[in-house]
């Protein structure tokens, strides 16, 4: 039962393909491909110049990427403790307000925000248990 329990799951002693290991059907078509790479991108340059739209848009991403994440930089209230945090969120609303960060911007850098507020009050918690238990 190709080494599979009823359940889908493989059977003891059947770890799998090995980590790394490539599907069969990638190694074929890689196999294929070998060797074609420049006449492939010549064949794709060539029909996005004649206006084939899909094979533009291909081009195009390869020529100009998609923006990733960038760094933003703005002022920003410390956080000591979780108390800080309604500083911190109106420092981030004051960025928006004054165009330093955009609404998306600040949406990620409030999420990090509750982040690490949710890190400083299990910081706080523990210590307070440690406190309680004489440690």
């Amino acid at each position: 039962m190709n080494g599979r329990n009823t359940d889908g799951t493989f059977a003891t002693g059947n770890a799998g393909r090995p980590k790394g290991a490539r599907n069969k059907k990638t190694i074929a078509i890689t196999s294929l491909l070998e060797g074609q790479a420049e006449a492939l991108t010549q064949t794709a340059v060539t029909k996005a110049l004649e206006g084939d739209s899909i094979a533009l848009r291909l081009c195009m991403e390869r020529i100009a990427p998609a923006p990733k994440d960038q760094p933003v930089t703005f002022n920003l209230t410390k956080m000591h403790n979780a108390m800080d945090a309604s500083e911190v969120a109106g420092s981030v609303l004051t960025a928006v307000s004054d165009g330093e960060l955009t609404p998306i911007e600040a949406t990620r850098v409030m999420s990090l925000t509750d982040s690490y507020r949710r890190t400083l009050e299990l910081t706080e918690i523990e210590q307070r248990l440690q406190a309680l238990e004489g440690n």
